[in-house]
């Protein structure tokens, strides 16, 4: 958490993501009285592609409207500071330089959402229970406050599985077949049991430490944090314990979640079976990181492009997410509004977007309707694996998070990457593990 939130907004349990507005009626009417400038937060250009092809591409930003987006990344915490400092000063920035709208991630989405600093969806903003009838309610489970309101969506949901290597499982398994994999690792046992063959044939089942941690994390029961005490859930215990037997054996290659050495085992002379992940890692994570030649296209023949695959794995989870929130402050309602119908809540948009962009969109309805068509992604081979996403989905729940999820989990996985390398025992890796956690957050105890 930000030294500047903690300092000012603590308090609030700073969490999760919201905008708000007027209602539809009262945004049309209001109109002429909106802002010209209109201020957006973001941390890199993935927004900024699905606002300029499904938003400005179809000529809805109001003439004499300038669009001003302030990219800050998200290394060392970067964006989340910047952002507190623009929220804290929103009240007396001048109209052009008041933001409109800012970005967040699931992991300290929780951090805004009882802020007071986001507005509210409905209220506010004027997206109706009809407008948001379609979207997934986990996508909404998070960014409602501690009230019952609604403060932020979402054109994505973050429904994962296991993507693996065609080549790889006909090896080990005897068939590439999404069915037929998905049966050989329907269960963790399953799993670990093919991670053992996998090394008998001289390939790793995943690429290091934290392929699996989302996994693990996602389906534990209670949260990091209760009644001010630190809180482990078993299923983090089981992450730890299977990541050591599969490091000490040899089934994963010691490799660090966005470390070039993980991406290096989807390569074409890589050896990892695959990797875990929602829609937004199998396009914009680890396509790319499969090209032997980043200029020439995505296509069969440059790298391992084309020769992977999708299945639900041995259970279903989330990872990640991103939520447009409404800066309280903002004068740009009406137009704030028509952007969060426009991207998360029009069935066609999100259909494009999960056709075009690869993005498990956030609507139900449209969702279906693409698994049940003809959409093929060419980097799993041509597979329509929207429908195994709509099977993942299904096992979602958002009931325990908290404002300290994201500095608990990278604390975490600091600190038994240690134990994993053998660098400490156990007991050490916990104590300094708890140490981080609570100098991080002075207000939790062990």
């Amino acid at each position: 958490m930000a030294k500047i939130a903690k300092s000012v907004l603590a308090a609030t349990a700073l969490a999760c993501v919201a905008f708000s507005g007027c209602n539809k009626k009262d945004a049309s009417a209001a109109s002429n009285s909106e802002g010209k400038v209109l201020n957006i937060c973001v941390w890199n250009e993935e927004f900024q592609d699905r606002f300029k092809t499904y938003f400005e591409a179809k000529g809805l930003i109001p003439e004499g409207v300038k669009v001003n987006w302030l990219l800050t990344p998200n290394l060392d915490n970067a964006y989340q500071n910047k952002l507190d400092e623009l929220l804290l000063s929103q009240e007396n920035a001048s109209p052009d330089e008041k933001i409109d709208i800012f970005l967040v991630e699931a992991d300290y989405a929780k951090k805004y959402v009882d802020s007071g600093l986001v507005l509210d969806v409905k209220g506010d903003i004027g997206l109706t229970d009809a407008d948001l009838s379609k979207q997934y309610k986990y996508t909404q489970d998070v960014m409602t406050d501690s009230n019952g309101v609604l403060r932020g969506v979402s054109w994505q949901a973050c429904p994962g599985g296991f993507i693996y290597r065609r080549s790889i499982a006909k090896a080990v398994i005897g068939t590439d077949d999404p069915a037929k994999v998905q049966k050989a690792l329907d269960n963790w046992d399953l799993f670990d049991s093919v991670a053992a063959k996998a090394k008998g044939k001289g390939y790793s089942m995943l690429s290091g430490f934290d392929d699996a941690f989302r996994v693990f994390t996602d389906n534990a029961k209670t949260p990091y944090v209760v009644d001010g005490k630190i809180n482990i859930d078993p299923m983090v215990k089981r992450w730890i314990d299977q990541t050591k037997l599969y490091t000490d054996k040899g089934y994963n290659n010691k490799a660090n979640l966005w470390s070039a050495e993980s991406f290096q085992g989807a390569h074409k002379d890589g050896n990892v079976f695959g990797y875990f992940g929602p829609a937004w890692f199998i396009d914009f994570c680890l396509a790319p990181a499969t090209l032997d030649d980043e200029k020439k296209p995505a296509e069969i023949g440059n790298g391992s492009y084309g020769d992977w695959a999708f299945c639900k794995g041995p259970q279903g989870f989330c990872w990640g997410g991103t939520w447009l929130c409404a800066a309280k402050g903002s004068d740009n309602i009406k137009l704030v509004h028509d952007i969060m119908y426009q991207l998360t809540c029009d069935k066609e948009t999100l259909k494009a977007i999960a056709t075009e962009k690869g993005d498990f969109a956030n609507n139900k309805v449209a969702m279906k309707e693409v698994a049940a068509g003809d959409y093929k992604n060419p980097f799993l081979g041509g597979q329509n694996h929207i429908s195994l996403f709509l099977d993942s989905a299904k096992s979602i729940s958002k009931d325990n998070m908290t404002a300290y999820d994201q500095g608990i989990s990278e604390k975490l996985q600091k600190a038994f990457s240690d134990y994993f390398n053998g660098y400490v025992d156990e007991q050490k890796a916990w104590d300094n593990f708890y140490t981080s956690v609570i100098e991080l957050y002075p207000n939790l105890k062990k």
